[in-house]
């Protein structure tokens, strides 16, 4: 799954239109990387000193780069920071290919890091982006420094029944079904709805949060790939929970060579509980978190604690300062 890109090289991908104003905390940026087949929108916060590690993180099924931002920011000390809109979500386009699958996610993350050159990272993932960024990690061991997992989307037998409507978005026709018996409810009511299933204490969203998040749905139900994005990449969760073999999440979770840390909510409705344990075996030497009021997205619940249980683990095992940078930022 490697690659090489040239710097500066446009995409002939052709590109849906998007809606809508760009949203951007205070102190970030964003920008396009744009590679053959490929443009990725990735959202960046400069670090407060110069010198800092790279950090990369990934979101979940439906999420975007705003999901970072609250850790992103309590992580500017730590880590120079960038978070990827995944292709089909935020504000990256669908992939040329339409190719969803975790693999093909993984391949996009892997390409963004060839390009810029940004590796070894500290890379995160949240639920799918868990998946992909455990991927990320097995096949391409040079471009991460260490591995942090919130809720990660690995195989479980018995799936959440909670989660059972996001998995029956992979069965063909679903999707279409769905969009018809929701198209009464408006972005505020799907937000709500969304909130409830990923906070584990939906109080917890600020009325400024909550309105942004409503914005941002208004805006990503008016794409007209909205559905096409998330039915494929259900089914691509889907199809990676059935590989065996040497391409299976937990045989690539066995491989990752990076320090892991792993952090999971007692209050989780999409990934349970109850396979915390299963995932810290299987990834060598990881540290484990565990978060019981927290829900499926802990480092928009609980960004202070996922930050310190970081540092900790830079602590640990040495792997805080870069080796591609001096302190005053020249190589």
């Amino acid at each position: 799954m490697s690659s090489t890109e040239l710097p500066g090289v446009r995409s002939t991908a052709e590109l849906s239109s998007q809606v809508g104003a760009v949203r951007v905390a205070e102190g970030e940026q964003l920008r396009t990387t744009v590679l053959p087949g490929l443009e990725l929108a990735v959202r960046v916060r400069p670090p407060l000193r110069t010198g800092l590690p790279p950090a990369l993180f990934v979101h979940g099924l439906g999420g975007s780069s705003q999901n970072w931002s609250d850790l992103m920011a309590r992580l500017a000390d730590t880590v120079d920071g960038e978070a990827v809109d995944l292709p089909g979500f935020g504000w990256s386009p669908p992939p040329a290919d339409r190719d969803y699958s975790v693999t093909a996610f993984a391949r996009a993350v892997i390409r963004h890091l060839d390009a810029a050159g940004r590796g070894p990272v500290h890379l995160f993932g949240n639920s799918l982006g868990g998946a992909v960024s455990t991927r990320v990690a097995a096949v391409r061991p040079d471009l991460v420094r260490t591995l942090t997992l919130i809720s990660p989307a690995l195989p479980e037998l018995r799936v959440q029944r909670s989660a059972v409507p996001t998995a029956l978005l992979a069965v063909p026709g679903v999707a279409a079904l769905f969009n018809r018996l929701t198209q009464g409810m408006g972005a505020e009511q799907r937000t709500r709805g969304v909130t409830a299933l990923c906070y584990g204490d939906p109080s917890r969203v600020t009325p400024e949060g909550f309105r942004n998040a409503v914005e941002e749905m208004e805006r990503r139900m008016a794409l007209p790939y909205f559905w096409e994005a998330m039915t494929r990449s259900s089914r691509g969760i889907v199809d990676a929970y059935t590989l065996g073999g040497q391409h299976g999440l937990w045989r690539q979770a066995q491989r990752v060579l990076a320090p892991s840390l792993l952090v999971y909510g007692g209050r989780d409705q999409l990934v349970s509980y109850r396979m915390a344990h299963k995932a810290a075996a299987a990834f060598r030497g990881s540290r484990l978190l565990c978060l019981p009021e927290a829900g499926h997205v802990a480092m928009m619940e609980y960004p202070e604690a996922v930050a310190a249980a970081f540092r900790e683990l830079l602590s640990d095992t040495g792997t805080g300062e870069s080796d591609r940078y001096t302190e005053d930022g020249r190589g």
